[in-house]
């Protein structure tokens, strides 16, 4: 009996329990009910609309049954991926070396991005941005590496943002659709609150639309090129030899010093003539006209006569010639005894 009565207490405890289930089920859907009755009224108002539009555009697209969780294969070949590398060459000639890297690029279909050139101890370095279409990539760059001088470092990086450009697509898309619904709720909108809110919203998804698009295009810039990197070195100078050293503290370079202090003198003093040349052809001027004034002056107060012999007498005007000279006298008295000596 004992065990009677427990089952029975047991099947009336369940059937309470189910009671009360059923209860809160018919609860719940009269307070579902309820609060339709309210959303079709706010549907009336304009409002519900927009929060049907906002709830369908985040909803997630499933599909039937499990398919819907599984991801769809794509083809390696149709994967987008994001290629970067950095190549760094020792060249003999920078310039001549970067030109041939432009010449390889734009051969491959690519094109220069930035270029910067710089002087460092040993010569010019330049880096070069290329860009590459992918399915020439890897070709351009073992040839970068092997044609402009010896390759010192090449680093390499793929990126694999197929799932990024697919989710950023499927996000502007929905933008676009809930923009137009949104946009065809605005033209039928006859109420100021009504239309305040829709704008709103409008002009929220058109600022989300515009940022969407933006990294839309970002990747399909860097899906469609890669970016090679490329840094040209110039080739380092050799250290000299021993041989050298000695060779320039010896004779040569004691014959290369002598030299370059003549070539140094010889140049210091044609610069000094060049400095002073335009000075002393003023003062040969100058000493020119002085000289002749000066012979001018003297040539106006010299006498009309010639100069009186020391102890001589200037003759006087109109008096008879005076005694002749000591030394005529001398030789007429010399004459005169040569002849008395000489046989008649």
């Amino acid at each position: 009996m004992r065990r009677i009565r427990y089952g029975a207490a047991a099947l009336a405890a369940v059937a309470f329990l189910l009671t009360g289930c059923g209860g809160s089920g018919a609860s719940m859907s009269d307070t579902a009910g309820g609060a339709a009755a309210p959303a079709g009224k706010a549907t009336a108002r304009g409002e519900a609309p927009v929060a049907a539009i906002t709830a369908k555009e985040r909803a997630p697209a499933t599909g039937g049954g499990s398919g819907g969780q599984e991801k769809t294969r794509i083809d390696p070949a149709d994967r987008a991926i994001i290629y970067q590398a950095e190549l760094t060459v020792e060249a003999e000639k920078v310039t001549a070396a970067a030109d041939r890297a432009k010449a390889i690029v734009t051969g491959a279909g690519g094109y220069v991005s930035e270029e910067r050139s710089e002087t460092i101890p040993g010569g010019e370095q330049s880096t070069i941005t290329l860009k590459v279409p992918p399915a020439r990539y890897a070709d351009v760059l073992a040839q970068l590496g092997r044609d402009l001088g010896k390759r010192l470092s090449v680093r390499q990086n793929a990126q694999d943002v197929t799932e990024e450009v697919a989710d950023v697509a499927s996000r502007v898309k929905s933008a676009e659709a809930a923009l137009g619904q949104f946009r065809t709720l605005l033209s039928k909108a006859n109420k100021i609150g009504e239309i305040l809110e829709i704008e709103r919203e409008i002009s929220s998804r058109e600022a989300d639309l515009e940022s969407l698009q933006a990294r839309q295009k970002a990747l399909e810039a860097q899906t469609g090129m890669a970016t090679v990197t490329l840094t040209l070195l110039p080739r380092p100078q050799p250290s000299p030899r021993p041989d050298d050293k000695d060779d320039e503290d010896g004779f040569l370079a004691g014959l290369r010093t002598g030299w370059d202090t003549l070539t140094a003198s010889t140049v210091m003093a044609l610069t000094v003539l060049g400095a002073l040349l335009p000075w002393l052809a003023v003062a040969g001027v100058v000493w020119l006209a002085v000289r002749i004034v000066m012979r001018r002056l003297r040539g106006r107060a010299a006498p009309p006569a010639g100069p009186v012999p020391p102890g001589a007498v200037p003759p006087v005007p109109g008096s008879p010639a005076g005694p002749e000279p000591r030394e005529d006298r001398d030789q007429d008295g010399d004459r005169d005894r040569e002849s008395e000596r000489t046989p008649g």
